[in-house]
């Protein structure tokens, strides 16, 4: 079995980004700040916003969290569109009411949704992004191949889809509506699964020689578990991510690299004048 180290990948990125950000700071003045909202005390969202306030704090990307109950989202997203020191936003998924979800995400500023959920928004997905990135850096070839995305959600499953489609990939979503999810899984050479399902995919629904990206994560008494199942792990003959440290740092760091190109933009419209 060939494990798939986002971890590893990511360290490299840091480097840069940490030099980017002296850059900011140094001669332009600018300090990079990410605005994290969060209308839910979800353990699983506490850990990503952990994650992303220690990220911060790595490489000089001051992160502000702002715990809000749902109602009051908006206005906070308001006044942080209209803060100059804030050079992005994001709303930590999922709500406390998902009903809401898309009229609120909807209100951050293009140039400001590095996380790239908004219509407009002016970034690409961060998770999407770490996926091409893990892959690309593992030398998985996407074309030619049969790739299946299961669970289309609005932070996976439907932005990787249409970042794919677009590239011209063979690539098929699925999701819960989907029948024979088993069989249609035992011909695809490349997997990423997104659903929060712990063990949907079991180890008949994959053929040797396959790829797969665990992008699902779920909490299952106190700890965080992906979509496949223990003996898919087993395994010898596939490439797979760990159960930690597959997808998920370099979503961070994905996330953060569409900060630092707001950042910049910023500074490079404050030079216009």
């Amino acid at each position: 079995m060939k494990i798939l180290d986002g971890k590893e990948l990511a360290g490299y990125i840091t480097e840069r980004q940490a030099r980017q950000v002296r850059g900011l700071r140094q001669h332009w003045g600018v300090k990079p700040r990410l605005a994290i909202i969060t209308t839910t005390d979800n353990p699983v969202t506490s850990v990503y916003i952990r994650l992303k306030q220690r990220y911060g704090e790595d490489i000089l990307v001051d992160v502000d969290v702002h715990r809000v109950d749902q109602r009051d989202a908006t206005s906070i997203i308001d006044k942080l569109n209209k803060d100059a020191t804030v050079q992005g936003i994001i709303v930590q998924l999922p709500l406390s009411n998902i009903d809401e979800t898309d009229e609120i995400v909807a209100k951050i500023a293009p140039e400001k949704d590095v996380d790239g959920l908004g219509p407009q928004a002016g970034y690409v997905s961060a998770t999407a992004t770490a996926i091409n990135w893990l892959l690309a850096g593992y030398n998985i070839e996407l074309q030619g191949r049969n790739i299946a995305i299961v669970g289309l959600g609005r932070l996976v499953g439907s932005p990787l889809l249409k970042l794919w489609k677009d590239a011209g990939l063979t690539v098929q979503g699925y999701d819960d509506t989907t029948d024979n999810l088993g069989e249609k899984l035992r011909l695809a050479d490349v997997i990423v699964t997104a659903t929060g399902s712990p063990r949907l995919i079991q180890s008949h629904m994959v053929k040797p020689g396959a790829v797969i990206v665990d992008a699902g994560t779920a909490s299952e008494n106190g700890e965080l578990v992906g979509d496949v199942a223990p003996e898919l792990r087993e395994r010898n003959d596939i490439t797979i991510t760990p159960i930690r440290g597959g997808v998920g740092p370099l979503t961070v760091v994905a996330l953060f690299d569409n900060v630092i190109q707001a950042a910049r933009a910023s500074a490079s419209d404050e030079a216009k004048y």
